[in-house]
């Protein structure tokens, strides 16, 4: 087996995904500096410096594990199915020119056709794909979630997501602070619940117009993420085509979408936890297809007929 040279790179929609999330990182960032600086007056500094570091606990193999089994709701393999994923992994590994006991193997116990790859070592499928994939499609699966860690897809989408959890909180907080003053104010209370919220509205509303290309960013992110992880799902099957799992894939593809058809759901993208996973694809109930155009934009995977536009040079090699 040979070893390629640099085990993992970092392509242009990883760098996009993190350059997408800095807004939230900087808001993030205050918000914790705020908060240190009230707990600790005369070491405020430290708390920022120890949020900054606790990125790095993202690719610790115990907090991985932690993240496998706690929020992604994965399992460690039995033997009986880790003799069937072993050897695929190897020949997937090996065509690759990958080390392929870098990364960790787990189940999820879902009757859906799915995959992912997460944290920075992760790679997980779920029981039904095991059973009901013959050997050559469930390879092409593991070729397309390796082709995530390879090219840096799943660990900066986790990064980003990491450093924006304190935004995440302090706004969900915040939104809970407002529904409760508008549903529990009666009579003088309510007019001063009222009054309260216009000010802080016309104050929200000045920084927003102030900072205005800060708050374009925020607004359109959504967006903008959806399509560079949109893009990062066809990057991940150019990877496993290329290594020769184009023709397997592209029949997982067709078993996806007659699956999806069947139960009348639609792809959508994965959350889970802390963050953002790279995903075959997952379901959503059927009302997701009466969202309409802001619904495909959202959508962090690309419909099945353009990923399979994208193999169809790759089977016509066949």
């Amino acid at each position: 087996m040979h070893l390629a040279k640099r085990q993992r790179s970092i392509d242009v929609t990883a760098v996009v995904q993190l350059l997408l999330q800095l807004p939230s990182f900087l808001a993030s960032l205050v918000i914790v500096a705020v908060l240190s600086q009230l707990l600790l007056p005369d070491m405020g500094w430290l708390g920022g410096l120890l949020w900054l570091a606790s990125g790095a606990m993202a690719f610790h193999r115990p907090t991985e594990r932690a993240l496998a089994r706690h929020l992604l709701n994965l399992r460690h393999p039995t033997p009986r199915e880790l003799s069937r994923l072993e050897p695929l992994w190897r020949a997937v590994t090996a065509r690759t020119g990958v080390e392929g006991r870098a990364y960790e193997l787990w189940i999820e116990d879902s009757d859906h056709l799915n995959a992912l790859a997460a944290a920075g070592h992760i790679v997980g499928v779920t029981r039904f794909s095991l059973e009901r994939l013959s050997d050559g499609q469930l390879a092409a699966v593991l070729a397309h979630e390796l082709g995530h860690h390879v090219r840096g897809h799943a660990w900066s989408s986790l990064l980003g997501q990491w450093y924006a959890v304190p935004g995440r909180l302090v706004w969900a907080v915040v939104r809970k602070l407002i529904r409760l003053v508008t549903v529990t104010g009666h009579g003088r209370m309510g007019f001063w619940a009222a009054a309260l919220l216009l000010v802080a509205g016309a104050a929200v509303l000045l920084v927003a117009l102030e900072y205005w290309f800060v708050t374009l960013t925020l607004v359109a992110a959504p967006y903008l993420l959806a399509a560079v992880a949109r893009r990062a799902e066809v990057r991940a099957d150019h990877h496993a085509a290329a290594a020769g799992f184009g023709p397997m894939l592209a029949e997982v593809l067709h078993m996806m979408q007659a699956a999806d058809r069947e139960s009348g759901s639609v792809t959508a993208s994965a959350l889970s936890g802390c963050g953002k996973t790279a995903a075959m694809g997952t379901r959503t109930p059927a009302r997701g297809r009466r969202q309409g155009l802001l619904g495909k934009l959202l959508s962090s995977h690309p419909d099945y007929h353009t990923r399979l536009h994208h193999l169809a040079p790759y089977l016509k090699q066949r």
